[in-house]
């Protein structure tokens, strides 16, 4: 068979591997541990927390950049900075979060060589691609990071005298309706486009109204926001953006306001868990909030919180909800004919909603609601659009 001229995988991936890490492997474990002034133990146990694979120790794997990199890991743990007892932890979340991002941009760089033919033939030319990209990724990162660290710090210090680790914040979850029916009807390209718009819209929906993403679970988002109007601004303007992009399907979600537990990024506690709950009860299209949430929104004008039936969920018997919605003059759609309905059930005149219900017709409309949407089947999407392929 005829060379094509294109490098072998294996001798790709030496010739990228050598020029990421700052040269070539010819240390063992042991001999950076010596070399960096680091106890072995300790060395290894950094090792593992980052993610790496175990090495024996007379594998040659390590280059002199591992050396500097142990041993400025070593200097910041013992500068006091980081808690003895959450040093393994941190080292954890820091290999994690890197080890996503570095997915994502190794598989960038593998698409652009490997569609440039003629990037791929020389070492030298590869080298020259990516001595040229990297400075530019690490200075963006470097700049990203930053950004964060003053708005999170801002947040911190006007707190000051709150735990930062355990802080009364909303947390609200959104998810696409329907998503795992969607995966077996649309193939992996028009997957991948839902995912990127379902992210683009919760990266910038969050961003504009001060909220922050904890993550993103595949069909789903998880946010926090300090105030419960910037809590309720968020979850309703993604479900109004879902409503109106032909390319999403619908979305519902779940809030509560409470104390969590902030780790290394993530969030913890019973709210998280009472937020959870809510999402998996709400409808598509609706938005299901706590007592202690409904309880701040209900006084501000813009918004309609009305109290729903109790619901029993894992973990929460006869859970009652409240649903959250814009406020309008006058209600339309199915909500205006519940309450037209009620209202004749009532006695009330034909055709005449008072402009305030009493208690007994909102209760009634919110029963009658409930039992027509539960009959209903979710209200179909349209499929996002797939390039047909040229014969």
């Amino acid at each position: 068979m005829a060379d094509s001229g294109e490098p072998a995988p294996d001798a790709l991936q030496q010739r990228l591997e050598r020029i990421l890490l700052g040269g070539r492997r010819k240390y063992t474990r042991l001999e950076v541990a010596e070399k960096a002034g680091v106890p072995e133990e300790r060395s290894r146990r950094l090792w593992r927390a980052l993610g790496f694979a175990t090495v024996e120790d007379d594998e040659v794997v390590f280059t002199d950049a591992d050396i500097e990199a142990i041993r400025t890991a070593d200097q910041l743990m013992n500068s006091g900075l980081i808690d003895p007892s959450i040093e393994l932890a941190v080292t954890r979340a820091l290999g994690q979060h890197l080890s996503r991002l570095a997915e994502w941009q190794v598989h960038m760089l593998w698409t652009m060589i490997t569609e440039n033919k003629d990037v791929g033939t020389s070492e030298r030319q590869i080298a020259r691609l990516v001595d040229r990209l990297l400075p530019e990724l690490e200075q963006v990162q470097n700049f990203v990071w930053r950004r964060h660290l003053a708005a999170y710090s801002g947040r911190a210090f006007a707190s000051s005298d709150e735990d930062l680790a355990a802080r009364t914040e909303v947390v609200g979850f959104v998810d696409m309706v329907g998503y795992t029916r969607l995966t077996r009807q649309i193939g992996e390209d028009e997957l991948s486009a839902v995912l990127d718009r379902f992210e683009s819209v919760a990266t910038e929906v969050v961003a504009e109204h001060h909220g922050r993403i904890v993550k993103m679970i595949g069909d789903e988002v998880l946010f926090v926001a300090d105030s419960p109007v910037d809590g309720a601004e968020i979850a309703l303007a993604l479900s109004e953006r879902a409503d109106t992009d032909e390319t999403l399907p619908a979305v519902r979600a779940g809030m509560a306001s409470g104390r969590i537990l902030s780790r290394f990024g993530d969030v913890y506690g019973s709210v998280v868990n009472l937020a959870a709950r809510l999402t998996s009860t709400a409808r598509p299209g609706t938005i299901l909030i706590d007592k202690e949430l409904a309880a701040e929104l209900s006084d501000l004008e813009e918004y309609e919180v009305r109290t729903r039936r109790p619901v029993s969920v894992r973990g929460y018997n006869r859970l009652r909800p409240s649903s959250l919605r814009r406020a309008r003059d006058r209600p339309s759609g199915m909500f205006a004919s519940s309450q037209q309905l009620a209202a004749e059930m009532l006695g009330l005149a034909p055709g005449v909603v008072p402009a305030s219900e009493p208690p007994e017709l909102d209760e009634l409309a919110e029963e009658i609601e409930d039992a027509t949407a539960d009959s209903l089947p979710p209200r179909p999407r349209p499929r996002p659009r797939s390039k047909r392929r040229r014969r």
